[in-house]
């Protein structure tokens, strides 16, 4: 390799060539080439401050050296001296290495100007404090520190240091009208070609900035700007860190194949693509990519005044606990306001479309750290994440009007209704099977017979001429379903794509649960039953049962009560459920500030209020308040959302799911009005699908966009331009994020500790669990002195569970078993016998074999037979796998619960779930040596305290209970890490028998290990029963109630509102 300045270590000659390219005036030898890598030297990880005996922590260095591009490898990297060349030559890159050779003060051991700068701008942006705070603590750090530091004056200083460690923005103009971007063959424009719009602002009509004089001429303004982050370098930078570099590799390479759907890698979507292009898929490193789009409101209010648009880019090649994590979210367009681009907004995504052509087409050159070797990177665009109304504007297709289902397309059936001046959506029987009776069943459907097959699915050929035929001809009925022509068809590989755009499961399940909410409670603006839905049934002539009656009044008119109507008493006992539930730490927000019992409402609910409300309170509070038929089905479709939104899904299981979702809503046509059913009713149809094309919903639903979207609102420190404000704080987080991983013994983004974090080690006892932390400030701990039967009962246990001891259980029992001989014990006696004698027979046993020096006897063993101390430690609180755990003395007065815990075992024939409630948190200590944790609970007895309802669900009951702790054999204690976190619903009506759930615990991840493949549990079963819908008509109506003055709703027709009724 030649070190001249022309060649840069990119080409080999011999030694009397390479003499003389050195000894050339006009070459020279390559300056800054100080590690001659190139030539046998092994790279120096230490900086130049460390010859000076300066340790430093942090690896500002390799920070530097990897910002600009100049990596340290053994071998040689082809073109490699060029780029070190060029980047040498480049003042920013010796300034920077002059930062980090710089001390903070004299003599200071740990910190170098660069890196406290870094350090202390990371903190900035980890806990957002404003500009004038962080410019106020430097001077007051250059007061407390020696005179001669090196602090920066101001915020603005350390900015422009800093950022230089970061990528950049681009600012491209646009169209005010959104016609065109300034942009390419645009770039010089002044005036839009298509509109004659300015490209700048203007005040009565003058361009600002073009003053007369020049005293007032100042830089035009731009009317709008698009702020682009390129993609290039952020993907670069994902291969920078080797721990990142590694994790990029991980669905190739540690992801478990077992037919199960985990990660998108799992998809179908994601094995045809590798198919139809081998040579993308023959390197695990190039990446898959997200594209999320919304717009919202940057003020933090829930109004659409403004609404700035953005679009993010999420690389999937990451393992589950990384992938839809903020520090890997890619910004790349932010799209100014005040007004969203619409269908326009094709006109603000051709930079990125362009930057995924060059990456797709030719890549981009990339040092990859964990493997030390550069490789052209390439990406491609799996589909698109967004809400129903940015589904419309990313796709094309309109999701308004008679065909808004994008997936049945112009099969979409609907219906307009004439009263309601709506459109609904039903004709689900379309997909039962053909011999089904409900195609033929007329009377509790729609009013006809269904004789049609489902829509066809489009394949990538038929759809692009569909779309070109709609858009010249449109359909027969003149309607228009394709807007445009998606500019991401311009990509070579869109149109062979399984599933381009995601329905988003977080605002489907959202608008579902206020549907049946506001229909149940009968809430005004929100019940999609009313007087005008009632004559649409008229107009239909179904459901004659449910027509408006006239009453003695002439001026009135009576709806009958529907079999979904509750009355007062039901409200009240439905409402009052979910407002006295507490629910676990780790599950939700608090759902009871949305209930207002006396007033029969719920509103303010948030996405994931609903979320947690379909899945685990809506079908325990619906028992009893509703005809069972009724309950029955929309326990059947809370259950299909729970089973959809698991982290781990089954392909067979979904096909399964796909048919009976069916089932449930032909069922729901049978109940609920037409008006019921709007597109996202109907939409939940497809979901199962999606989920067997595409794997998890947790990969492609809203929420993870939604959290980031409240980290930009937070950006926003000038109201005036909001845009710059979100743009700029993106960048200095964007860049701290990435400097935190050089830095040492600091909190980041990658490793601040979850809120129920248990990753502090213990020492382990036996085989079980290393012990975690616990929960509580010191007045919280107390030392306490246990009697007698409660130690008995703590070390019996430990020594039950311990594989140490356990052949010396089965000699106690052989003994006693000898002892009573020739009469033969029953189990029961024996079982008595042993816990009332063992724990002093195996000290004795320890004892004798120890003065015979056995070899048998382990340090364990000794330490165990003599016992735990009497003194103990008692605490209120702990965190073990993932869970928080209370007594339930401490959460008497809390808002959440915490002390309810479950221990499975295994028997020959089946699993037992043991329930109950904790009563006291023990630390055990065996003289110092070993440590322990126990749980002492109140039991619930499995032969009186168990049962389920009718709807599948587990009821159980401390009045009944076992293993109290008053008798000798009994067995109060369990392991810390054998409990799992149940919680129990109370219902006033059975006050006696609270409902079980089983309580999710955070950031927990099935990787297909036997500790955490478990199915999860679901209120009942999916209904299969395809029989008569409703054989006798009065079952529409209730006639059952007992509430006269509750058993019409009386509609005054002379002052009936006309206008159309909100959706």
């Amino acid at each position: 390799m030649c070190p001249c300045t022309k060649c840069a270590n990119c080409h080999s000659y011999s030694r009397v060539c390479v003499y003389e390219h050195l000894t050339d005036p006009h070459r020279g030898f390559l300056r800054g080439y100080r590690q001659w890598i190139y030539h046998g030297e092994k790279p120096r990880t230490s900086s130049s401050a460390t010859k000076q005996n300066v340790e430093m922590e942090h690896d500002m260095d390799g920070l530097v050296h990897d910002v600009f591009g100049i990596h340290s490898t053994e071998e040689p990297i082809c073109g490699e001296g060029e780029r070190i060349l060029e980047v040498r030559e480049n003042s920013k890159f010796y300034e920077f290495v002059k930062e980090n050779e710089q001390m903070l003060y004299p003599n200071c051991k740990k910190y170098s100007k660069l890196s406290f700068m870094v350090h202390l701008y990371h903190l900035k942006c980890l806990h957002g404090w404003s500009d004038k705070s962080f410019s106020m603590l430097l001077d007051l750090l250059r007061e407390a520190l020696p005179e001669e530091n090196v602090l920066p004056k101001s915020y603005y200083e350390t900015k422009k240091i800093v950022s230089g460690l970061g990528l950049g923005y681009e600012k491209i103009h646009a169209c005010s009208n959104d016609c065109i971007l300034y942009w390419d063959k645009y770039v010089k424009y002044e005036v839009c070609p298509k509109c004659s719009t300015s490209r700048w602002k203007t005040t009565n009509g003058v361009v600002q900035g073009n003053g007369m004089e020049t005293s007032e001429r100042r830089k035009k303004i731009p009317a709008k700007i698009l702020r682009w982050f390129p993609l290039k370098p952020r993907l670069q930078r994902l291969y920078m860190s080797s721990k990142v570099a590694e994790s990029m590799r991980w669905h190739h390479e540690s992801r478990l194949n077992d037919g199960s759907l985990r990660h998108p890698a799992d998809s179908l979507a994601w094995k045809n693509f590798d198919a139809r292009y081998p040579t993308f898929s023959l390197d695990p490193r190039n990446v898959r990519l997200g594209v999320a789009s919304d717009g919202f409101n940057p003020f933090k209010t829930m109004n659409i005044t403004h609404s700035t648009w953005l679009v993010i880019l999420i690389p999937y090649n990451l393992p589950p606990w990384m992938c839809m994590k903020q520090p890997y979210f890619m910004l790349s367009l932010l799209i100014p306001g005040p007004k969203g681009p619409g269908n326009n907004i094709d006109i603000y995504l051709q930079p990125i479309v362009q930057e995924l052509k060059e990456l797709w087409d030719n890549g981009i050159e990339t040092f990859d750290a964990y493997k030390k070797e550069t490789f052209q990177l390439r990406a491609a665009m799996m589909w698109t994440i967004n809400d129903f109304p940015a589904y419309a504007n990313l796709s094309g297709w309109s999701t308004k009007g008679q065909y808004a289902c994008p997936c049945c397309g112009i099969e979409t059936t609907s219906q307009w209704l004439r009263h309601g001046k709506k459109i609904c959506y039903m004709g689900h029987r379309r997909w039962l099977s053909p011999k089904l009776k409900w195609r033929l069943n007329s009377r509790d459907f729609d009013g006809t017979q269904e004789l049609r097959i489902p829509p066809k699915r489009l394949d990538e050929t038929d759809i692009l001429i569909q779309i070109d035929e709609c858009r010249e001809k449109g359909l027969a009925n003149g309607a228009q379903p394709w807007k445009k022509k998606s500019i991401f068809f311009t990509l070579p590989y869109w149109q062979y794509n399984v599933l381009r755009h995601n329905l988003d499961v977080m605002h489907i399940e959202k608008n579902v649960c206020d549907n049946i909410i506001g229909t149940l409670l009968n809430q005004e603006g929100k019940s999609k039953d009313n007087y005008k839905a009632r004559d649409d049934l008229v107009d239909m002539g179904i459901r004659s049962m449910l027509h408006p009656q006239p009453s003695p009044n002439i001026t009135t008119m009576c709806l009958p009560r529907a079999c979904y109507q509750m009355t007062n008493k039901e409200k009240e006992s439905f409402l009052s459920i979910i407002k006295n539930v507490k629910t676990p730490d780790e599950c939700s927000s608090n759902i009871p500030r949305c209930v207002h019992v006396k007033q029969h409402k719920m509103f303010e609910l948030k996405s994931y209020d609903c979320h947690v409300l379909m899945q685990e309170l809506l079908p325990v509070a619906l028992r009893g308040s509703l005809p069972d038929k009724v309950t029955s089905v929309l326990v059947d479709l809370c259950n299909f959302f729970k089973q959809i939104c698991s982290k781990v899904l089954n392909v067979e299981f979904l096909s399964q799911l796909e048919s009976q979702i069916v089932i449930t809503l032909c069922q729901l046509e049978t109940i609920f009005p037409p008006s019921f059913f709007t597109v996202m009713m109907h939409l939940v149809i497809h979901l199962a699908h999606e989920a067997q094309v595409a794997g998890p919903v947790q990969y492609r639903w809203m929420y993870p966009i939604e959290r980031f979207l409240l980290t930009l609102k937070s950006f926003v420190r000038n109201r005036a331009h909001p845009e710059g404000s979100i743009a700029e704080g993106f960048l200095a987080n964007e860049c701290l994020t990435f400097c935190s991983q050089y830095l040492s013994g600091v909190e980041t983004r990658f490793n601040r500790p979850n809120r129920n974090d248990d990753e502090v080690f213990g020492r382990p006892l036996g085989i079980k669990k290393q012990q975690k932390l616990r929960l509580g400030k010191r007045k919280k701990v107390s030392r306490t002195k246990l009697d007698k039967k409660e130690l008995a009962h703590a070390h019996r246990y430990v020594l039950s569970n311990c594989d140490a001891v356990a052949p010396f259980i089965e000699e106690h029992i052989l003994h006693l078993k000898r002892q009573c001989r020739p009469r033969r014990l029953t189990q029961l006696e024996i079982d008595k016998q042993h816990g009332q004698k063992f724990i002093e027979w195996f000290k004795l046993r320890i004892q004798r074999m120890d003065e015979q020096k056995s070899s048998e006897v382990t340090h364990e063993l000794r330490w165990l037979s003599r016992g735990p101390s009497e003194v103990v430690r008692r605490y209120t609180g702990y965190a073990i796998n993932g869970f928080r755990f209370h007594t339930k003395k401490r959460e008497r007065f809390l808002k959440t619960q915490n002390s309810g815990v479950v221990v499975k075992t295994k028997t020959l024939k089946d699993e037992i779930n043991y329930y109950g409630a904790i009563t006291d948190i023990l630390l055990l200590d065996y003289s110092g040596k070993y440590k322990v944790v126990l749980f002492k609970c109140d039991w619930v007895d499995i032969n009186k305290g168990i049962k389920k309802d009718k709807f599948g669900m587990t009821l159980v009951s401390f009045k009944f209970l076992k293993h109290t702790g008053k008798n000798i054999c009994d067995d109060p204690f369990v392991f810390a890490s054998q409990a799992k976190k149940v919680f129990y619903i109370y219902d006033e009506r059975n006050k006696d028998w609270p409902v079980v759930l089983n309580a999710k615990v955070r950031d927990i991840y099935d990787m297909g290990d036997d500790e955490s493949n478990e199915i999860e549990e679901i209120h009942g079963q999916l209904m299969g029963d395809t029989s008569e819908a409703n054989q006798n008509v009065n079952d529409l109506v209730r006639l059952e109630v007992e509430d006269d003055n509750d058993f019409f709703e009386v509609v005054d027709v002379d002052n009936m509102d006309d206008d159309e009724e909100d959706e």
